[in-house]
Protein backbone atom coordinates (compact mmCIF):
# COMPACT_ATOMS: atom_id res chain seq x y z
CA UNK A 1 0.00 0.00 0.00
CA UNK A 2 1.13 3.07 -1.05
CA UNK A 3 1.94 6.10 1.48
CA UNK A 4 0.53 8.80 1.23
CA UNK A 5 2.38 12.17 1.86
CA UNK A 6 0.95 15.54 3.59
CA UNK A 7 0.45 17.74 0.98
CA UNK A 8 3.16 20.94 1.22
CA UNK A 9 0.96 24.44 1.55
CA UNK A 10 1.69 25.93 -2.08
CA UNK A 11 3.74 29.12 -1.91
CA UNK A 12 1.62 32.43 -1.99
CA UNK A 13 3.14 35.25 -5.15
CA UNK A 14 4.40 38.18 -3.10
CA UNK A 15 1.88 40.30 -5.33
CA UNK A 16 -0.63 38.34 -3.86
CA UNK A 17 0.48 38.54 0.29
CA UNK A 18 -1.46 40.55 2.03
CA UNK A 19 0.70 43.00 3.77
CA UNK A 20 1.64 46.61 4.10
CA UNK A 21 2.05 48.23 0.77
CA UNK A 22 5.71 49.86 -0.42
CA UNK A 23 7.41 51.89 -2.82
CA UNK A 24 10.78 52.52 -3.39
CA UNK A 25 11.73 55.71 -5.84
CA UNK A 26 15.30 56.79 -6.58
CA UNK A 27 15.48 60.76 -7.28
CA UNK A 28 18.05 63.36 -7.96
CA UNK A 29 17.89 66.41 -5.42
CA UNK A 30 20.66 68.95 -5.49
CA UNK A 31 23.03 66.66 -6.62
CA UNK A 32 22.62 64.10 -4.33
CA UNK A 33 21.01 60.52 -4.55
CA UNK A 34 17.69 60.30 -3.00
CA UNK A 35 16.30 56.51 -2.40
CA UNK A 36 12.58 57.21 -1.19
CA UNK A 37 10.72 54.53 0.55
CA UNK A 38 7.06 55.31 0.62
CA UNK A 39 5.26 52.25 3.39
CA UNK A 40 1.87 52.33 4.40
CA UNK A 41 2.96 50.91 7.75
CA UNK A 42 4.67 54.42 8.22
CA UNK A 43 1.86 56.43 9.54
CA UNK A 44 3.02 60.13 10.38
CA UNK A 45 6.71 60.19 11.43
CA UNK A 46 9.13 60.99 8.53
CA UNK A 47 13.32 59.98 8.80
CA UNK A 48 16.48 59.92 7.08
CA UNK A 49 20.04 58.50 6.71
CA UNK A 50 22.94 57.85 4.60
CA UNK A 51 23.59 54.70 3.20
CA UNK A 52 26.30 53.59 0.84
CA UNK A 53 26.57 57.31 -0.37
CA UNK A 54 22.71 57.94 -1.18
CA UNK A 55 20.48 59.48 0.79
CA UNK A 56 17.40 57.36 2.45
CA UNK A 57 14.23 58.73 2.99
CA UNK A 58 11.06 57.03 4.83
CA UNK A 59 7.89 58.73 4.08
CA UNK A 60 3.92 57.43 4.82
CA UNK A 61 2.60 56.53 1.46
CA UNK A 62 -0.34 59.10 1.99
CA UNK A 63 1.81 61.74 1.34
CA UNK A 64 1.30 63.22 -1.93
CA UNK A 65 4.17 63.94 -4.59
CA UNK A 66 4.79 67.62 -3.58
CA UNK A 67 4.65 66.77 0.70
CA UNK A 68 7.44 64.19 -0.70
CA UNK A 69 9.68 66.82 -2.22
CA UNK A 70 9.20 69.56 0.73
CA UNK A 71 10.04 66.21 3.19
CA UNK A 72 13.37 65.16 0.85
CA UNK A 73 14.69 68.78 1.10
CA UNK A 74 14.33 69.13 4.54
CA UNK A 75 15.67 65.90 5.62
CA UNK A 76 18.89 66.74 2.94
CA UNK A 77 19.03 69.75 5.02
CA UNK A 78 18.86 67.93 8.29
CA UNK A 79 21.03 65.32 7.93
CA UNK A 80 23.91 67.20 6.03
CA UNK A 81 24.12 70.17 9.05
CA UNK A 82 24.16 66.85 11.56
CA UNK A 83 27.02 65.93 9.30
CA UNK A 84 28.56 69.15 9.14
CA UNK A 85 28.14 68.97 13.29
CA UNK A 86 30.38 66.14 13.50
CA UNK A 87 33.27 67.16 11.36
CA UNK A 88 33.82 69.46 13.73
CA UNK A 89 37.42 69.95 14.14
CA UNK A 90 40.06 71.07 16.63
CA UNK A 91 40.57 74.22 14.02
CA UNK A 92 37.58 75.16 14.12
CA UNK A 93 37.15 75.10 17.59
CA UNK A 94 39.69 77.01 18.00
CA UNK A 95 38.51 79.42 15.43
CA UNK A 96 35.10 79.37 17.30
CA UNK A 97 36.41 80.33 20.70
CA UNK A 98 38.55 83.44 19.11
CA UNK A 99 35.44 84.78 18.00
CA UNK A 100 33.41 84.11 20.78
CA UNK A 101 36.27 85.94 22.78
CA UNK A 102 36.24 88.48 20.70
CA UNK A 103 32.36 88.99 20.76
CA UNK A 104 31.88 88.82 24.49
CA UNK A 105 34.85 88.16 26.54
CA UNK A 106 36.54 91.70 24.69
CA UNK A 107 39.50 89.14 23.58
CA UNK A 108 40.56 88.64 27.08
CA UNK A 109 40.34 85.18 27.21
CA UNK A 110 43.80 84.06 25.20
CA UNK A 111 43.60 80.19 24.93
CA UNK A 112 46.91 78.75 24.18
CA UNK A 113 45.14 75.36 22.95
CA UNK A 114 41.63 74.49 22.26
CA UNK A 115 40.29 70.99 21.31
CA UNK A 116 37.94 67.83 21.40
CA UNK A 117 38.69 64.62 23.75
CA UNK A 118 37.26 61.56 24.15
CA UNK A 119 37.67 61.01 27.51
CA UNK A 120 35.64 63.39 29.53
CA UNK A 121 33.00 61.31 31.12
CA UNK A 122 31.64 63.97 33.89
CA UNK A 123 32.01 67.34 32.23
CA UNK A 124 30.50 69.02 28.90
CA UNK A 125 34.28 70.89 28.86
CA UNK A 126 37.08 71.95 30.83
CA UNK A 127 39.56 74.30 31.49
CA UNK A 128 42.94 74.60 32.86
CA UNK A 129 43.96 77.92 33.30
CA UNK A 130 47.68 78.07 34.20
CA UNK A 131 48.01 76.12 30.84
CA UNK A 132 45.59 78.09 29.10
CA UNK A 133 44.57 74.56 27.32
CA UNK A 134 40.32 74.14 26.64
CA UNK A 135 39.43 70.43 26.23
CA UNK A 136 35.67 70.13 24.88
CA UNK A 137 33.93 66.92 25.17
CA UNK A 138 32.71 64.74 22.51
CA UNK A 139 29.54 64.23 23.19
CA UNK A 140 29.27 68.19 22.46
CA UNK A 141 29.94 67.67 19.25
CA UNK A 142 26.56 66.95 17.43
CA UNK A 143 25.00 69.38 19.79
CA UNK A 144 23.42 72.98 18.06
CA UNK A 145 25.91 75.11 17.54
CA UNK A 146 24.78 77.73 20.11
CA UNK A 147 25.29 74.70 22.96
CA UNK A 148 28.82 74.46 22.02
CA UNK A 149 29.52 78.50 22.33
CA UNK A 150 27.76 78.33 25.47
CA UNK A 151 30.50 75.30 26.62
CA UNK A 152 33.13 77.05 24.95
CA UNK A 153 32.23 80.64 26.64
CA UNK A 154 32.34 78.85 30.05
CA UNK A 155 35.62 77.62 30.03
CA UNK A 156 37.24 80.95 28.07
CA UNK A 157 35.27 82.31 30.71
CA UNK A 158 37.66 80.06 33.46
CA UNK A 159 40.86 81.75 31.90
CA UNK A 160 39.83 85.11 33.18
CA UNK A 161 37.76 84.08 36.26
CA UNK A 162 38.62 80.24 37.69
CA UNK A 163 35.48 79.56 39.74
CA UNK A 164 32.12 79.97 39.52
CA UNK A 165 31.07 82.86 41.42
CA UNK A 166 29.01 86.22 40.63
CA UNK A 167 32.30 87.05 38.43
CA UNK A 168 31.94 84.62 36.59
CA UNK A 169 28.60 84.37 35.67
CA UNK A 170 29.03 88.33 35.02
CA UNK A 171 31.25 87.37 32.51
CA UNK A 172 28.62 85.13 30.79
CA UNK A 173 25.51 87.10 31.04
CA UNK A 174 25.99 88.95 27.71
CA UNK A 175 25.48 85.29 25.88
CA UNK A 176 21.57 85.33 25.00
CA UNK A 177 21.00 82.02 24.86
CA UNK A 178 22.75 81.27 28.06
CA UNK A 179 19.92 79.74 30.01
CA UNK A 180 18.33 77.99 27.15
CA UNK A 181 21.97 75.86 26.43
CA UNK A 182 22.35 75.03 30.27
CA UNK A 183 18.70 73.60 30.66
CA UNK A 184 19.59 71.88 26.72
CA UNK A 185 22.33 70.35 28.83
CA UNK A 186 20.57 69.78 32.03
CA UNK A 187 18.00 67.35 29.59
CA UNK A 188 20.65 65.91 27.58
CA UNK A 189 22.38 64.72 31.51
CA UNK A 190 18.80 63.75 33.10
CA UNK A 191 17.48 62.10 29.64
CA UNK A 192 20.84 60.00 29.26
CA UNK A 193 21.18 59.45 33.26
CA UNK A 194 24.66 61.45 33.03
CA UNK A 195 25.76 63.34 36.12
CA UNK A 196 26.97 65.94 33.83
CA UNK A 197 26.94 69.33 35.40
CA UNK A 198 27.87 73.19 33.91
CA UNK A 199 29.05 73.81 37.26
Amino acid sequence: MARSRPELPHAVPRSARQGPRREVVETVVDGVTVEVRRSSRRRRTVSAYRQEGRLVVLVPARLTRAEEGEWIRTMLARVTASEQRRRRSDGDLRARAAHLSTAYLGGRAQPASVRWVANQESRWGSCTPAEGSIRISDKVRGMPGWVLDYVLLHELAHLIEPGHGPAFWSLLSGYPRLERARGYLQGVAATAGLTLSDE
